[in-house]
């Protein structure tokens, strides 16, 4: 996007959006433009398959969490961190 484009739109939020919301907008934009660059780590193949044996070795002990728990607990985490954002 042109310098210009991103000028007139900041304008345009200036004139309308109220301090807490120029706040929200802001505080949104740096958290996702954090998550955005952080760099993912590229593993080598012997990383990849020590990780799976290491899985391999934790189910076959019966080490692990089912996976319904997993999803439960991720919806139980989302709806957390909306109730945050709807709060802030």
């Amino acid at each position: 996007m042109s310098e210009a484009t991103l000028s007139n739109l900041l304008e345009y939020l200036y004139g309308t959006l109220s301090p807490g919301d120029k706040r929200w907008v802001g505080e949104r934009l740096i958290k996702y433009a954090d998550y955005e660059e952080e760099p993912v780590k590229p593993y080598t193949m012997e990383e990849i398959n020590a990780m799976l044996d290491e899985a391999e070795r934790n189910f076959e002990a019966g080490l692990g969490i089912p996976s319904e728990d997993v999803f439960r607990e991720l919806e139980e985490e989302f709806e957390k961190e909306e109730l945050q954002l709807e709060m802030a």
